[in-house]
């Protein structure tokens, strides 16, 4: 639903670095535009107070104006349904209950569907642990809704949002976006970033409670965070791995939308691991059972822990095997060991670890969480001192989906990038992300480039699904 009304803001924008060119609000001020449209039977005024308090160079500048959102609707005669919706920025999820935050994440995800990247135990894990916080260049400034016409001011909805001094950590690739900016003299970073950190998982990213104003209520958030982005004069806004229908309304919303390409496995009622297999191509299911049989030939034993099962000596293990796998491909580790102790602390039976131990001593685990109706592999890590062949496609891939025929769940995504996962069952599916930038020049760039882009990608997956692993007609 679109949200109509008037908009009052009293500022006056600085130059901007980003922009090269200056934005006075002050007409508006004299003469606010004014109109109306029919929406739900309530109206709801939206109050953003800016920041709670002062932040360094590395954070957005305190914003000290008021901004006033009005919106106007019908309402039965003698009644008084006024909705005063207060907008804030917050420096840590801490400053939010969980049980709110959680209510706000279960809300917008479908029936079945709850997403464990989302709840506070996992956001806060990061910032706890000292993953994502602004010494690694990732700032929290996360926005949150209460309904202030309610005595008990409850969280209406919530968004993770961060301030970001790098593109690491995202899986949405900018750099060149950045490398562009700096070479017409123009900063790119810092940037605001929507998303969960260093998770490439597609899920809600504006977090509305199921209340009778929450279309309303997503419109002002998103006018929020223009207003910061553009008052912060910083370059741009990206919101990243949300869903379709989010995507939807940001690209309706001035977002420019961007598509990606995951590899996911689906289940199709299968009751063991060999239902799967009968449906793929002989050549396909010969490999996958040559693989697994390589498994034992190594005097490996593959075990799946949840909860209580996870011991702190297992983390500690997992926590050198994942720095081995950075050592070697990134660099540089986004997570902390208390990270990965935390998030099985806080999380308990919606984490599942699969290990594989070579007598007594444990040599590789894949770090997976469980949600609604899907099984999200994240981290993967062995042993630096030796190698084991088909260990990974074992632990990563062929435990996942015996895990989710045995949880009747739907799906397993087995996170960013690689090919190599088509054979053994993953097919390329659709992500998503937005993004919003202030300068036009730069905007407009860029747009023809997603356009380009995204015909190349669905041509990709079209080549890539034509060949999948597949008998004809699955």
């Amino acid at each position: 639903m679109a949200v109509c009304g008037s908009v009052i803001v009293r500022c006056c924008i600085p130059p901007s670095p980003f922009l090269r060119r200056r934005f006075d609000l002050s007409e508006k001020e004299k003469k606010p535009s004014s109109s109306s449209c029919t929406v739900a039977t309530s109206r709801i005024t939206a109050l953003f107070w800016g920041f709670g308090r002062k932040t360094n160079s590395t954070q957005i500048q305190q914003q000290q104006q008021q901004q006033l959102f009005t919106l106007t609707a019908p309402e039965p005669e003698g009644t008084n349904n006024n909705k005063v919706i207060s907008v804030s920025v917050l420096s840590s999820i801490s400053e939010v209950a969980a049980a709110e935050w959680d209510a706000c994440a279960v809300d917008a995800t479908a029936p079945g569907k709850f997403n464990p990247f989302v709840t506070h135990a996992f956001l806060s894990t990061l910032e706890t642990s000292g993953s994502a916080v602004a010494q690694t260049g990732w700032t929290p400034h996360h926005v949150v809704a209460r309904d202030e016409s309610s005595s008990s001011r409850p969280v209406v909805a919530a968004v993770p949002l961060y301030l970001k001094s790098h593109s690491y950590g995202e899986f949405v690739f900018d750099h060149s976006w950045a490398n562009a900016y700096y070479s017409y003299g123009s900063r790119y970073y810092p940037k605001l970033q929507c998303c969960v950190p260093f998770s490439p998982v597609t899920g809600p990213r504006i977090l509305l409670r199921d209340t009778p104003f929450k279309s309303e209520t997503f419109d002002i958030l998103l006018s929020a965070m223009k207003d910061i982005t553009a008052k912060s004069q910083i370059s741009s806004l990206h919101v990243t791995f949300p869903t379709e229908s989010e995507c939807l309304q940001l690209s309706q919303k001035g977002f420019l939308p961007r598509i990606g390409m995951q590899y996911h496995w689906k289940n199709r009622n299968y009751k063991k691991f060999d239902d799967f297999l009968m449906d793929m191509k002989q050549s396909k299911r010969k490999n996958i059972r040559q693989e697994r049989k390589k498994i034992s030939a190594q005097n490996l034993i593959m075990k799946r822990l949840r909860g209580y099962e996870i011991k702190a000596t297992h983390w500690d293990s997992f926590y050198n095997f994942y720095r081995n796998t950075t050592d070697n491909k990134w660099g540089t580790p986004y997570l902390t060991r208390d990270f990965f102790h935390e998030l099985g602390s806080k999380m308990g039976d919606q984490v599942l670890l699969v290990v594989a131990e070579e007598g007594d001593e444990l040599v590789a685990g894949a770090l997976n969480l469980i949600g609604g109706d899907t099984l999200f592999g994240r981290l993967w890590g062995c042993h630096p001192r030796a190698y084991y062949p088909s260990l990974h496609f074992e632990a990563c891939y062929y435990q996942a989906i015996e895990a989710a025929i045995e949880l009747d769940l739907k799906t397993v995504e087995a996170g960013a990038q690689g090919e190599h996962k088509i054979q053994r069952g993953y097919l390329p599916v659709t992500t998503y992300s937005c993004h919003y930038l202030l300068d036009e020049e730069f905007r407009r760039a860029i747009e023809d480039f997603l356009i380009r882009e995204t015909s190349q990608v669905k041509l990709v997956m079209k080549l890539l699904h034509d060949s999948g692993p597949f008998k004809e007609g699955i």
